[in-house]
């Protein structure tokens, strides 16, 4: 589990270390695990910094402030024509997998993209009631969308993190992603303090 949060601070920080160019904008990463040796991790990036750091990074997929993605991985679906019919179209969830031991909700609201996805104990779905089953896990996910076009704004196989960095300079205070489990909970946002809550 402790492998898993951490992979998934890096890549939050990747992917959002940098979402604003604004020098008052700052990106935060806020990791506490349960218990009375559980790590709190609080990473605090101005914006600006992150901008001009990002393109100097060399590692593996990511170069040039673009991450490569695996080209297989997008070869059945056109995200960027998908993206522009949901971005055109009314407030909405489109897309809802239940599962025993999932539910994945995609929407629209406001402007922004949301995903979200409870992981559940599957004795304990089939047990209990609707409604009343326990997450494992909850993963939120909100992005305004001209930021996920910046993203898609690359070649098919990238994300480019570079562009959407200097697009979200444009909103106010917002959270990106929270993810809270049975061990920790994690919370990345943007906002105008140079501290984490």
């Amino acid at each position: 589990m402790r492998r898993n949060l951490w992979a998934l601070v890096v890549l939050a920080w990747v992917s959002t270390a940098g979402l604003a160019a604004a020098a008052d904008r700052w990106v935060h990463v806020k990791v506490i695990e349960a218990g009375e040796d559980g790590e709190r991790v609080r990473i605090n990036i101005p914006l600006s910094l992150a901008e001009k750091v990002l393109p100097t990074i060399k590692a593996d997929k990511l170069r040039d402030g673009k991450i490569k993605v695996d080209e297989h991985t997008l070869d059945r679906v056109d995200l960027r024509a998908l993206l522009e019919a949901v971005r055109d179209a009314q407030d909405n969830e489109y897309v809802r997998v239940e599962s025993s031991h999932e539910d994945i909700r995609v929407a629209k609201s406001g402007g922004f993209l949301l995903i979200k996805v409870q992981d559940f104990d599957p004795a304990n779905r089939k047990t209990s009631q609707p409604g009343e089953h326990k997450h494992h896990s909850t993963v939120n996910i909100k992005v305004p969308f001209p930021v996920v076009n910046a993203l898609l704004s690359g070649e098919k196989d990238e994300l480019n993190v570079l562009a959407a960095i200097r697009v979200l300079s444009d909103y106010q205070d917002v959270d990106l992603v929270t993810v809270s489990d049975d061990s920790s909970t994690v919370r990345v946002w943007v906002d105008s303090r140079n501290v984490a809550d």
